[in-house]
């Protein structure tokens, strides 16, 4: 059996080998999105999951990992969005993204590992709806940051949000590519 830090490699590279076509597609659009943008991109397709899930059918071809891993390249976004700061009409180079792409996974990789370590991969255990229901979750207390000017009393900033986001949905692909969701 593969251990944990195999299959989040390989779904986390599922996803950056996603973005980084894209990215040869599009270019860098995606750096005009402001933080509220970002969020409500995620929401959608986070929406969309549930739905799928409370109605089990669909009318659009794009299934439920397809939008995890769309959840998760937004969410890695938003990340590199907060480091680069105001969201301008930019074009980055693709090795630029690749860089700040795998610096933002290497970050939510080793909360991972960290976690993982307290919690004894708990999320093994964990049902798809929870995933679907705690990205949404994770979405309204961002939501909540932005109303407070983006600061927090006690409790993470957006960026902690986003990097949870990230792990919910690589956890939620792995589920699914262990045939257990």
């Amino acid at each position: 059996m593969e251990n944990t830090n195999q299959q989040y490699d390989r779904a986390i590279g599922q996803c950056m080998d996603i973005f980084i076509k894209k990215t040869k597609d599009y270019g860098t659009a995606w750096r005009v999105l402001r933080t509220i943008s970002v969020v409500d991109q995620i929401f959608i397709k986070a929406l969309r999951i549930r739905t799928i899930q409370d109605l089990n059918t669909q009318k659009i071809g794009d299934d439920i990992p397809s939008e995890f891993k769309g959840i998760l390249n937004y969410a890695v976004i938003g990340l590199m969005q907060l480091e680069l700061g105001t969201p301008v009409v930019e074009e980055l180079a693709v090795e630029q993204v690749d860089a700040l792409y795998h610096k933002s996974v290497s970050f939510a990789k080793n909360t991972m590992l960290d976690k993982n370590h307290d919690y004894g991969e708990a999320w093994r255990e964990m049902s798809q709806q929870s995933f679907a229901d705690l990205i949404l979750m994770k979405l309204m207390r961002i939501k909540q940051i932005l109303t407070n000017d983006g600061k927090t009393l006690i409790s993470e900033g957006i960026d902690a949000n986003y990097v949870d986001i990230i792990n919910y949905a690589a956890f939620a692909l792995i589920l699914i590519d262990d045939g257990k969701h």
